[in-house]
């Protein structure tokens, strides 16, 4: 599994697609304050656009083994197929065809937290990555 793609490039994936994502939700009232919910409402369309297109330029920068991968991830992650089933999800991804990989992903509305799910059917996290984060 991810004999291409290393779990630190999918784990910044997710943080930005979680980013992307948060910034197209509406705010709630739940009387939160900004630093409670990491200034996830400081996240503008402007700001959203900035995202997608880092997002967007960081998986066409992979190369297509990687962006394979990371596709075939997406489908483990989302229940499509099972760890034991990666090389059916790699042939999957790599006869996807159309739409470009990006766009594809991009398209995928829980892409995050899909991507956890695959990387969590393989025992990894973002774990180690999130503390160099911080």
């Amino acid at each position: 599994m991810l004999s291409e793609l290393a779990v630190e490039k999918v784990c910044f994936i997710i943080v930005k697609a979680h980013e992307f994502g948060a910034a197209g939700g509406e705010p709630s009232d739940d009387a939160s304050n900004p630093s409670d919910d990491r200034f996830v409402s400081a996240l503008t369309p402007a700001n959203e656009k900035t995202t997608q297109r880092e997002l967007t330029a960081f998986i066409n920068a992979l190369d297509e083994d990687e962006k394979t991968e990371l596709v075939a991830l997406l489908f483990v992650g989302r229940g499509d197929f099972t760890p034991e089933e990666w090389g059916d999800a790699l042939a999957a991804a790599r006869d996807r065809g159309d739409p470009p990989v990006a766009r594809f992903l991009l398209g995928e509305p829980l892409l995050g937290d899909l991507l956890e799910d695959g990387l969590s059917a393989f025992d990894l996290s973002c774990e180690d990555f999130e503390k160099d984060r911080l």
